[in-house]
């Protein structure tokens, strides 16, 4: 059987699913691997490296002709469309927001995989894609600050004085959030953080924060993830957190519920409310954003309440991608890992009575077997099926009619 890497073609993106070393572990199966010409080029690997590692380089990958397919960003409706039947798919799917490739893939036949519905088990962490990017993310929200912040980082005492660490707030402590409170912390800066998780506490101090704690219900899911509050627990969250930000010269935020919008963290007056100068990173952007305001990709300068000046809030976009070499590294053997659990002989086969594979399963055989995602679906063909008008599946119902492709 074969594997297909082809090159990422969304804009912005540099990593690759496949690295020589990931190839190798690939071969070592009993697999062959084809790689698209120049794939891995912005992370730093040469056809020539693929090649030595086992790989046949072609010049365009044909996603029909293989029978396993890994990528990073989701496929987009055609290629899924192009997929022969049965053909395994690996990498991050997005499935709440890519509903009509979620649609083709299931049309496909294909058995998608989404490496973001890994369960959160000892077992699979070598498979948890979303933990090795965030520890990218996480690092990079801090050196984007740094360089925007006016300061130094750490405290520095000299003969013309001295000058005092920042003052850094992180709010939100799962993996991204943990590698931002270290990365400040190794800067010199004095790191405080908040997470409405309860076991996040002792996670902060090991990393050298300072859990600040809030008069706030905990709120945590299964699989250690936060969970959505309501929105008056929002607002009373936002109303406890106010102080604490306007006491910041750095604020970065991570919190993300899976599957849905990035919670409201921070209002443009909480903003306004910090020192001028002060330097505020939503990580959360692309998704919603946990700073009112914020741009995917952009720097918006907010004039402080004051009117001495302004706040630099950036809106965090293809962070883990702005590292493509490491991140690459650590998204590849995701990648390997999962197919290799799947393999045996050579054969790349899913066994639905693990709950790892079970649990990443997308779609299969027809039908989307991931039950939010198909609720989702449902949902969306009874409101835009006209009066009388034909459905587009149930939920974990067979999608074997055409699919259109494009957004919606």
């Amino acid at each position: 059987m074969d594997v297909g890497i082809a090159r990422e073609r969304i804009e912005g993106e540099r990593r690759v699913a496949a690295t020589p070393e990931s190839v190798r572990q690939l071969v070592g199966l009993g697999l062959g691997v084809r790689i698209e010409a120049g794939a891995g080029a912005s992370a730093g690997h040469a056809d020539a490296d693929y090649e030595a590692a086992g790989a046949r380089i072609v010049p365009v990958l044909d996603v029909g002709a293989v029978d396993v397919v890994a990528h990073v960003r989701p496929l987009d409706p055609t290629t899924a469309a192009r997929l022969k039947p049965g053909a395994v798919t690996v990498g991050l799917a997005s499935p709440s927001t890519e509903l009509p490739t979620v649609r083709a893939l299931a049309a496909a036949h294909a058995a998608a995989f989404a490496l973001e519905l890994v369960p959160r088990i000892s077992r699979a962490q070598s498979m948890d894609a979303l933990t090795s990017q965030a520890l990218v993310t996480g690092y990079r929200c801090v050196l984007e600050a740094a360089i925007r912040f006016p300061r130094f980082f750490p405290l520095y005492m000299t003969a013309a004085g001295t000058v005092p660490p920042a003052r850094v707030l992180v709010l939100g402590a799962g993996v991204a959030g943990l590698q931002a409170i270290g990365t400040a912390k190794r800067l010199g800066a004095r790191v405080s953080a908040n997470d409405i998780r309860p076991a996040s506490a002792d996670e902060v101090a090991s990393m050298g924060g300072t859990f600040i704690r809030l008069d706030l219900e905990t709120a945590e899911a299964s699989g250690g993830y936060a969970r959505e509050l309501t929105a008056d627990r929002g607002a009373l969250q936002r109303q406890l957190l106010a102080p604490h930000v306007a006491e910041a010269d750095v604020l970065i935020t991570t919190a993300a519920v899976p599957g849905r919008r990035a919670p409201l963290l921070v209002t443009k007056d909480m903003v306004a409310a910090m020192r001028p100068g002060s330097v505020v990173v939503d990580m959360a952007a692309e998704s919603g954003g946990n700073v009112e305001g914020s741009v995917p990709g952009e720097d918006v300068a907010v004039p402080t309440a004051d009117g001495d000046g302004e706040v630099i809030v950036v809106g965090l976009k293809d962070a883990a991608s702005d590292m493509a070499a490491d991140a690459s590294r650590l998204y590849a053997k995701n990648v390997a890992n999962f197919i290799a659990l799947m393999t045996s002989e050579g054969e790349v086969v899913p066994d639905f009575s693990d709950e790892v594979v079970a649990g990443a399963c997308l779609t299969y055989d027809g039908e989307v077997r991931h039950e939010p995602t198909a609720e989702a679906l449902a949902a969306l063909a009874s409101a835009t099926a006209g009066p009388g008008g034909p459905g587009q599946g149930g939920l974990g119902g067979r999608l074997d009619e055409e699919i259109e492709g494009g957004a919606g």
